[in-house]
């Protein structure tokens, strides 16, 4: 099959100094040495503040006579007024850098606030839609360390953060370069008091974020395999660390997958995210939960334009069939065997706003990313059929 030349062409950008590994987070006082911070902001939420590990790193940082303060004041779905609260608490306290811990609420809203310390304008003119990222006032920008506690949004290797509007919910994709961590630490030991629960939706997001990636249009090899390996590692490691959550193998492989899926999705994410977002954005929904109810509803309106992706990670997996059926088989056994439901309805979401579902869906940024055009029309059935239970 000849390929136009000009196709083979992308801007490929790739992640940060990550340390990965159990017992890692040991790291972290030399880490803020190696970069400059003597006075971090630890930005994290509000469950883990009150736990032993945000308090074991405080007095390891202090240990270390770093002064280092706690900002918890985030929200599950992180909107302006979280960030900007961290940002006063940024400048109040005279601090020179952010330490981004927690889940991807946590970690998006870390970015955001390190980002924000430097700008004059509102976040809402940072959305990333064509060049607003250049409006940014780069000087003051805060430096960022990024530890997830979580395997799910890959937050901690991503240049955005997902934060919602205080006026209407809408989630808004904020970006910028230098919202790239200076150093990620990956320690899976940090993961092992993850529920069960949470393990299968966050690790269903990274999922889903390999795939979204892999299928998006465009030519990103180094996107593409990294993406595959991604959708494997989960294939086999997320129903053992569902299981078996003090697994440190299975945890390891899961968080690794987790960065690999955000490192790929830069290539572009589609349609389940679309969706999830505005979901999330009306009716306060988990996002790695949503995305996962919502995919295969997505999968069989892109049946026609994924043949290929859908052959090459079938047969990655060791699965019968190389249709988006059979693909379709596998993702709701793989749900059931995590115990995720199968309609948004069983996650407490009914079809009385499919239109705005419909709009915010479609005015996401993620939406042009999908492998086949998306109308209002068609994202309202797919809402409306994940909803319902049609597939």
């Amino acid at each position: 099959m000849q390929i136009d030349p000009e196709s083979l062409t992308g801007n490929w950008n790739y992640p940060t100094s990550v340390r990965f590994g159990p017992g890692r987070l040991a790291e972290l006082p030399a880490v803020c040495a190696e970069i400059g911070l003597n006075r971090p902001l630890l930005v994290t939420d509000p469950g883990l503040a009150v736990l032993p590990l945000v308090q074991d790193v405080v007095d390891a940082c202090d240990k270390q006579s770093l002064d280092i303060a706690v900002f918890s004041d985030v929200q599950p779905n992180p909107r302006d007024a979280n960030v900007m609260a961290g940002v006063a608490a940024f400048r109040d306290g005279k601090h020179d850098g952010v330490i981004a811990f927690g889940g991807g609420s946590a970690l998006d809203a870390g970015k955001a606030v390190a980002f924000m310390t430097g700008q004059s304008r509102p976040i809402g003119d940072f959305e990333d839609i064509g060049d607003n990222w250049l409006r940014a006032e780069t000087d003051g920008i805060a430096p960022i360390i990024a530890i997830p506690t979580t395997a799910g949004t890959g937050s901690e290797v991503g240049r955005a953060a997902i934060i919602a509007d205080d006026a209407d919910g809408r989630k808004r994709v904020i970006f910028h370069p230098a919202m790239m961590a200076k150093v990620v630490i990956d320690d899976s030991e940090t993961t092992l008091a993850l529920p069960p629960a949470l393990t299968a939706a966050t690790g269903l997001d990274a999922f889903i974020h390999n795939f979204e990636a892999y299928c998006a249009p465009g030519y990103h090899p180094l996107a593409d395999g990294i993406a595959l390996e991604g959708m494997r590692l989960l294939a086999e490691w997320l129903p053992v660390a569902y299981a078996y959550g003090d697994d440190l193998q299975a945890r390891s492989h899961v968080l690794a997958a987790a960065s690999m899926g955000a490192t790929a999705f830069q290539k572009g994410l589609g349609g389940v995210h679309a969706i999830s977002h505005a979901v999330g954005s009306l009716y306060g929904t988990h996002h790695g939960l949503t995305n996962a109810v919502v995919l295969p509803y997505v999968l069989q309106h892109n049946a026609d334009a994924i043949s290929h992706q859908t052959q090459q990670v079938m047969r990655l997996l060791g699965e019968p069939g190389e249709s988006v059926d059979s693909l379709t088989d596998f993702v709701l056994n793989f749900r059931k065997t995590l115990e995720v439901p199968n309609t948004l309805a069983d996650i407490g979401v009914l079809d009385d706003r499919a239109d705005a579902v419909a709009q915010l869906a479609f005015d996401d940024p993620t939406r042009p990313g999908n492998p086949k055009p998306l109308t209002t029309d068609d994202l309202r059935t797919i809402f409306v059929n994940a909803v319902r239970g049609v597939l």
